[in-house]
């Protein structure tokens, strides 16, 4: 048993010396000092031993544990050091070298354009609110006194999720939501995507952005509603920006006007933007139709109010000199990093 001893002391030394790890040092380590180890083998046999070959084998047993353990110890300490260093190497930086390129973003065309038109409407006391883009045919059409023989509500113009639900074809119905839902005084704003079956080309797409805009309360006119959307064309295009509105129909607005403005490429002098008449329609609006007032139990005898609807693809174009809208939707980011 001594010379057995002094066998896994020799072994586990050499063992030690060699081991390029720390994982091999710990394979010796379980090989020796494990639950199933050389020398715990041999202290589990010392209970068959007579007392006094069990008192001194003990005593050589603990002394060749002993020595074992420190050496483990030394190993496991100079192969982790040994580790760190390496790892200390292989991740060191090299604080002259360039750093790595970070590449900004840039907003899209359409997020800057209403996020310039909500600026200009909360100045002016708007509280922005928004609706789902999956609409009723009530919310989108019969609420907004679109009869049922309306030509918008026809499957080649607009697309239908089944006889009663639709993708929202303007973001008209937040009026009738909003109307449902609060009070007057009413004065919001309401940006989002709309949906219609139009074939893409340089100036029409299936799906584009709107901003609507409410206002009910007492002695509402049509001067008011001029006011506010003068005032908004001239901080959208600049303080010399003149409008001018032309009759128009529109079903849940009466009267109903389009609203052009002033050609800010040429100043109203004609051009190619302008197609050389020195205007460009923009927006539709109109005085709410007491029809779609009554849908929301609105008191038409004690309130009035006005309604208006801005392309933002239209506006975008105008204003940046963007020629295609469909630029606005290939995320092409040559495009879109123009306007950072």
């Amino acid at each position: 048993m001594q010379a057995k001893l002094q066998q896994i002391l020799e072994e586990s030394k050499a063992q030690l010396q060699a081991a390029a790890s720390v994982q091999e040092a710990e394979d010796v380590r379980v090989k020796v000092l494990g639950k199933k180890g050389a020398l715990t083998e041999i202290l589990k046999s010392m209970g068959k031993l007579a007392p006094e070959e069990r008192k001194e084998l003990g005593q050589a047993a603990n002394q060749v544990r002993a020595e074992i353990e420190e050496l483990l110890a030394e190993t496991f300490a100079k192969l982790k050091s040994a580790a760190q260093e390496a790892k200390f190497r292989e991740e060191k930086i090299d604080v002259t070298e360039p750093g790595k390129t970070v590449k900004l973003g840039a907003k899209h065309p359409v997020t800057v354009t209403i996020e310039e038109m909500s600026k200009v409407f909360k100045s002016m006391g708007f509280t922005l609110t928004e609706g789902p883009e999956v609409e009723t045919v009530f919310n989108n059409f019969d609420a907004l006194n679109a009869g049922p023989n309306h030509p918008a509500r026809d499957w080649t113009d607009t697309f239908y999720i089944s006889d009663d639900v639709l993708l929202r074809t303007q973001t008209s119905p937040v009026q009738v939501r909003v109307l449902q839902s609060q009070e007057p005084p009413i004065r919001v704003f309401a940006p989002g995507r709309t949906f219609r079956c139009d074939t893409a080309d340089a100036t029409h797409s299936p799906m584009f952005h709107q901003v609507e805009g409410l206002v009910v309360d007492e002695g509402i006119t049509m001067a008011d509603l001029k006011g506010v959307l003068d005032s908004f064309a001239k901080q959208m295009f600049g303080s010399e920006t003149k409008t001018k509105f032309r009759p128009h129909h529109f079903p849940f607005t009466e009267p109903s006007a389009e609203m052009d403005v002033s050609c800010f490429k040429c100043g109203g002098r004609g051009c190619r933007v302008c197609k050389g008449s020195g205007w460009i329609e923009i927006l539709g609006c109109g005085m709410v139709h007491p029809n779609v007032l009554k849908v929301g139990g609105i008191d038409t005898e004690k309130y009035t109010g006005f309604a208006f609807g801005v392309g933002v693809e239209r506006v975008a174009m105008l204003k940046y000199g963007i020629d295609d809208i469909r630029l606005m939707y290939e995320n092409d980011m040559r495009f879109i990093e123009q306007f950072k």
